[in-house]
């Protein structure tokens, strides 16, 4: 069955770059982990490169953005795993429980793998109504991420207790996923832009409408100031909490 990574793949690797600071917080989460399964790996964004890496994706389009020198990659889904247990310190999932088909069969799957710990980026659906382009201009992004994306009481029932900490966006983001632009709101009137963000790509024909109405408003708002009057306030943050969340769940395993 085709995925949105299907859809998106081609130039995604040139637009969802991996952001040094947010790299930077998955090292840290990942902590004394030597071995490293990633699982919905994509294109191999904030896959460490100081321990060993094995990564795991299911969309072909997306193998083949990976770059020369890229850990090695099996074609396989979260939740099947071919791993056996414990096979690795830590398993590590940005942005990918969304896409899932069976997102607690894939938890159960991370759990099983790994022998210190899971690292998960998520996207806190309680943090619904924090950004001006999903609650002012396009809703319906927001209705399909709200039902998606798992609460952390659902990953914390899959996996045991957590460490939740927020995952503030840089004002200059350079991974293009949703929140990346929040300050930089003609960005998102490049249909380019939009074509890597996997919101977009998993809204069906009949969202074309409504998508297209929210952008317009959006570069209506911008070029008479209305945006400028209502946000602009942002332009003076270097980062801002879009309900973006690192993660983390021990194991017990020594």
């Amino acid at each position: 069955m085709p995925t949105a990574y299907d859809a998106i793949g081609r130039g995604y690797a040139t637009r969802r770059r991996p952001d040094p600071r947010i790299a930077a917080a998955i090292l840290a989460a990942l902590g004394n982990a030597g071995s490293v399964v990633n699982v919905g790996a994509g294109a191999g964004s904030y896959e460490p490169v100081d321990r060993s890496v094995v990564a795991v994706e299911r969309s072909w389009a997306m193998i083949g953005q990976r770059p020369p020198g890229a850990a090695p990659v099996l074609q396989a889904a979260a939740e099947a795993l071919p791993f056996g247990d414990a096979a690795f310190d830590a398993a590590l999932a940005v942005l990918t429980l969304h896409h899932w088909r069976d997102r607690a069969a894939g938890l159960a799957e991370l759990r099983r793998v790994a022998r210190r710990r899971v690292v998960i980026v998520n996207w806190d659906p309680q943090a619904q109504h924090d950004f001006w382009l999903t609650r002012e201009y396009i809703p319906a992004l927001l209705e399909r991420d709200v039902v998606l994306f798992p609460t952390a009481a659902e990953i914390e029932t899959a996996l045991g207790s957590l460490r939740v900490v927020p995952l503030p966006v840089p004002h200059d983001c350079v991974d293009g996923f949703l929140g990346a632009y929040w300050r930089r709101p003609e960005a998102y009137l490049d249909a380019g832009v939009r074509s890597a963000m996997s919101t977009f790509a998993r809204l069906g024909p009949e969202a074309a409408q409504s998508v297209a109405e929210g952008i317009a408003r959006l570069g209506d708002d911008l070029a008479t100031g209305r945006w400028e009057a209502r946000f602009g306030h942002l332009r003076a943050r270097d980062a801002i909490d879009l309900g973006y969340r690192l993660v983390v769940a021990e194991r017990a395993r020594p």
